[in-house]
């Protein structure tokens, strides 16, 4: 299971390669997004994937059930979601005023406009 979530985790990166090198700077920031899922889906598969065996200690115990996921690696990919929205937030703000100051979202057409003034 973990070489077919490697695969996905792969496929993602070079898609979101491919859209930063792209002239468009939303497009850029849709590779931006995608690459900071793979990377979080990357670190989920890397903490072992048990559906069956949560990772739960049970009363009485100081360790997880034997082949439970290790919980450190989720809780790690929640902080990574929160701040990823604040980063996607930022960097639409960002987009938005720079397309309003030069009226366009291409980069070459952004940086023709900066400078002739």
């Amino acid at each position: 299971m973990e070489v077919l979530w490697s695969l996905v985790v792969g496929v993602f990166v070079a898609i979101g390669v491919y859209l930063m090198l792209e002239r468009h700077v939303l497009r850029l920031l849709y590779g931006l997004i995608l690459i900071s899922s793979a990377i979080n889906l990357a670190i989920f598969t890397a903490g072992r994937l048990t559906p069956g065996n949560p990772p739960l200690i049970e009363l009485g115990s100081s360790l997880p059930a034997e082949g439970a996921a290790n919980p450190l690696p989720q809780a790690l990919i929640l902080t990574a979601i929160v701040i990823g929205f604040g980063l996607l937030i930022f960097a639409l703000m960002l987009l938005y005023r720079a397309n309003v100051e030069t009226g366009s979202a291409d980069v070459d057409e952004m940086k023709a406009s900066e400078e002739d003034k």
